[in-house]
């Protein structure tokens, strides 16, 4: 029983690392790209490297620090559930109520940018009787972001499955001048909240296309971890882009975010 055991020990272990170190790889490939991006040419990518442990080892001793969740910033306390009296929640000044068709009129504008309309996997309709239909099927689920008591975005569930517990989430937010605001973090969170505190899910999980370095370090925080990758998967323009899936388990969730840290430095939201 004892050899069974640290067998089966073992082989978790294995599989977080492989599953860290195609994260890393990940990562890599998006900063990569980023540095093209920007210019860097070929040439000068051991050049960016190098520098990289420079900055490794000019910090000596310091331990590193294990991923930092955001619940440096909330708690499942954060939450104001006010579902089964007025169908929405709250986190501070946003709020998550049922998707209204007044709002989806402010999705078809949201979605006229092209960077908005392409960042979906697969994209959203682009007319608003084809959105209309699409947020009330019966396998999704979309409300509507209010920040300060305005729309700005939306956030929801598509191939809800109670069965299997499971759903994935999709978000925007779209209206100009509320992004840097924290917006996304709390509908997102709110969102969470709702998937596993009132619809008693189990599992949550997103797709994003290509490799995205800011959105990975984002998902990682509110707890998500990787579940695969699906290589040139979509095609956006005239080339092929990668699909991300990561997912988080309420059972993860709750352990994360059941209560504050003893110590949590101020840190901005």
């Amino acid at each position: 029983m004892k050899l069974a055991a640290m067998n089966e020990r073992d082989d978790k272990e294995i599989v977080l690392r492989e599953r860290r170190d195609q994260m890393l790889k990940l990562v890599s490939k998006g900063f990569y790209n980023e540095l093209i991006n920007y210019g860097v040419r070929k040439e000068e990518i051991l050049r960016v490297a190098s520098h990289l442990l420079d900055n490794l080892l000019a910090q000596g001793n310091q331990p590193g620090d294990d991923i930092e969740y955001y619940n440096r910033i909330f708690t499942i306390d954060s939450v104001k559930d006010e579902w089964k009296q007025h169908k929405q929640l709250a986190v501070d000044t946003v709020i998550l109520r049922p998707l209204q068709p007044a709002v989806i009129t402010r999705v078809v504008h949201w979605l006229s940018t092209p960077a908005i309309r392409d960042s979906f996997v697969p994209a959203f309709p682009q007319k608003e009787t084809e959105l209309q239909k699409y947020f009330t099927h019966p396998t999704r689920e979309y409300f509507g972001i209010y920040y300060n008591g305005q729309p700005v975005g939306i956030v929801g569930g598509e191939n809800i499955d109670p069965i299997a517990g499971k759903l994935e989430m999709k978000k925007l937010v779209g209206e100009s001048g509320t992004q840097g605001q924290g917006v996304g973090k709390r509908a997102t969170f709110c969102f969470i909240y709702y998937a596993f505190m009132i619809r008693n899910l189990n599992k949550v999980y997103i797709h994003s296309h290509d490799v995205n370095i800011h959105n990975l370090n984002l998902n990682s925080r509110f707890g998500f971890e990787l579940e695969g990758i699906f290589f040139e998967d979509i095609k956006v323009g005239d080339r092929y882009q990668d699909v991300v899936r990561m997912a988080l388990f309420k059972s993860l969730w709750l352990k994360i975010f059941s209560q504050r840290p003893a110590a949590a430095p101020d840190e901005k939201s």
